[in-house]
């Protein structure tokens, strides 16, 4: 499957057949928020041939085999209304490919081919109050445990490593990304590890990127320090920005002088994947106030709630340990680096937020 493939994802009983007593194909759970899209049709967004998985101290890829990803975000009924929006992965076997343009057909009536090889795991079919059952891990006297495909994929997957050629091929053969992306992300990657390399050539590389950088239209040194000397309070803001409000981000420069040397304000980090939207305007998604720690699986309560920005995804463009994931996080926004523009009315939450940015 590429992007671009229209597909339908099968019914709840085909599904079913395919998993152990645990829920789980090939170590991926099925979770119970992905019921509700079985009979759907939807285009490949994402081959899912490889992820970054946050359950080690060290973020690290990880390759998974017959994954994709479908515009399909979790929202987290099932797991304690965890808001982080994660994009769902699928397995092939739940999916089958869809006949003709679905766009003029019943979602539900798609698909005529046989179904794949669905043969039970285990010696006992998986039923679907045991997905439900798996959601959570509960100890005496500890608040729960979550199990979700964040935390379990490493479960679901195999090493792979940076300098594996082999998945930056599959990058741009699947659609994933175009050739530019993937050549502006290899010499991107050589050009910074050289500036890290302890041979002097740091300060003066990364003055000559941002002189140059006029060349490619892209932001200034991505991973710029902050102004703020470390362990000096940072400022904070309160708009109390609400779903479908226009924002625009403050520019980098802007945004530097609220975090520290180590880019931190209050906590949240400000990484450099979110430097290409300095400047852009968006729509508020939603405000976020709990997530799951896919290291620990339990649920982190916010003290002051963090803003998600309609179509604004982590494209993995600057960081080695998960160059070029698909997977496309919701980054976090502090409300001190965003602007309000105006009020406008909207639906609020939004299942796609999946606008594809090269």
């Amino acid at each position: 499957m590429r992007v671009g493939d229209w597909i339908e994802v099968r019914s709840a009983e085909e599904i079913l057949r395919t998993l152990d007593a645990q829920g789980c194909l090939d170590g991926m759970p099925f979770m119970p928020e992905m019921f509700r899209f079985c009979g759907q049709s939807f285009q490949v967004y994402k081959r899912a041939h490889k992820t970054c998985d946050y359950t080690t101290p060290v973020i690290r890829s990880r390759r998974i085999r017959g994954t994709v990803h479908l515009e399909t975000r979790c929202g987290g009924e099932a797991h304690g209304g965890c808001q982080a929006g994660c994009l769902l992965y699928w397995k092939e076997a739940w999916l089958k490919p869809v006949n003709g343009d679905s766009r003029q057909q019943s979602p539900s009536r798609m698909g005529t081919r046989e179904r794949a090889d669905t043969s039970p795991q285990s010696h006992r079919a998986c039923q679907e109050a045991d997905v439900w059952l798996h959601t959570q891990v509960r100890d005496r006297g500890e608040e729960p445990r979550y199990l979700c495909q964040a935390t379990q994929v490493a479960a679901a997957s195999a090493e792979l490593h940076w300098w594996d050629l082999r998945q930056y091929v599959e990058d741009y053969w699947s659609g994933n990304v175009t050739l530019w992306r993937v050549l502006t992300a290899v010499v991107y990657s050589m050009y910074y590890n050289l500036s890290q390399a302890g041979i002097g050539l740091g300060p003066p590389m990364r003055w000559l990127y941002d002189k140059l950088r006029w060349m490619w239209r892209g932001s200034r040194w991505p991973r710029t320090a902050g102004l703020i000397p470390e362990g000096s309070p940072t400022p904070t803001a309160t708009l109390n920005l609400q779903q479908g409000e226009l924002v625009r981000i403050k520019s980098h420069e802007e945004i530097l002088r609220t975090v520290t040397t180590a880019n931190v304000n209050r906590g949240m980090i400000w990484d450099a994947e979110l430097v290409p939207y300095c400047g852009g305007t968006y729509k508020v998604l939603r405000r976020l106030s709990k997530s799951i720690d896919e290291k620990t699986g339990q649920m982190v309560v916010m003290k002051t709630p963090c803003i998600i920005l309609d179509s604004v995804v982590c494209q993995a463009r600057y960081s080695n340990s998960r160059m070029l994931c698909p997977k496309s996080m919701f980054p976090y926004w502090r409300e001190i680096w965003l602007e309000r523009v105006n009020s406008v009315s909207g639906d609020g939450f939004s299942q796609r937020g999946l606008t594809r940015i090269e």
